[in-house]
């Protein structure tokens, strides 16, 4: 019997790094997300939670979690064609009230108050930490995306998030986030 170098105990490392963080951190949220989750209810029609088909590690979709930002039945076509032109490079700069520009749909009439207050504050990301307990994520990786993102994506963009697992952070939230280009948060 062989014995596991340490190249093969970096991923079950990595996940009982993404299990010990994920059960932690819902533990120690668990009432602000219940807050967040009668907040949701009580000021907009429709599920507390937004569920999303997301393209995981070596293409396998997955129901991705989020609180909903959004009022129901909204129009997705919008947000399609913003991120094929942000992919492109050609998406233009939206101006904020902090005087910086970003790149993201902004004054989007599909988010609901509440909404708006948990996409700024990221809070709306939170129940992905169980994506990550169910092992569909995990706490650092690249941002999982959309199917008609991945379809956008050059060759080398889609074989570089692919093949890691897609992660709660990363790369692209730590260099600036919305206020970077696509191809800057590539690299």
């Amino acid at each position: 019997m062989r014995s596991r170098t340490a190249d093969e105990h970096v991923p079950l490392m990595k996940r009982a790094m993404d299990i010990t963080g994920s059960l932690i951190a819902l533990v120690l949220l668990s009432p602000l997300l219940l807050v967040i989750a009668l907040t949701i209810k009580l000021t907009s029609k429709g599920p507390v939670f937004s569920r999303q088909k997301r393209v995981g590690q070596y293409g396998v979709p997955f129901v991705f979690l989020k609180f909903r930002s959004m009022y129901v039945n909204n129009d997705a076509s919008i947000h399609k064609e913003y991120v094929e032109k942000l992919i492109a490079g050609k998406a233009q700069k939206h101006s904020v009230g902090s005087g910086k520009g970003v790149y993201k749909l902004t004054k989007d009439s599909r988010i609901t108050r509440i909404g708006g207050f948990l996409r700024r504050t990221s809070l709306d990301e939170l129940p992905q930490f169980i994506n990550v307990l169910k092992g569909e994520m995990s706490l650092v990786g690249p941002r999982p995306a959309i199917a008609y993102e991945v379809e956008a994506y050059d060759i080398w963009q889609r074989r570089r998030v692919l093949e890691a697992k897609p992660g709660i952070t990363g790369l692209w939230q730590v260099n600036g986030r919305s206020r970077i280009k696509f191809e800057a948060g590539q690299t």
